[in-house]
């Protein structure tokens, strides 16, 4: 699998949510479901920890991009 990078909006978002990098690392990479996002973006769903994150990325030609990270207690779906 490709390496993972995180803009920094991602960082600041990660360290305000207090999801580490491992956390964000495993939704990518083992998503409970995703779903395509807007300028060919994806969202990578996983319930983790006691909460459910979403993982907004882009793949790049050598590596994934991170572009933000969101929590919530509940689902993001139903």
């Amino acid at each position: 699998m490709k390496s993972i990078r995180y803009d920094r909006h991602a960082k600041r978002r990660m360290k305000e949510r207090e999801v580490t990098e491992k956390e964000a690392e495993i939704t990518v990479k083992e998503p409970d479901y995703i779903e395509p996002s807007i300028k060919g973006r994806q969202n990578a769903y996983k319930f983790t920890g006691g909460r459910f994150l979403r993982v907004t990325f882009k793949e790049e030609q050598d590596n994934i991009l991170v572009v933000t990270v969101t929590v919530r207690k509940r689902s993001f779906k139903g």
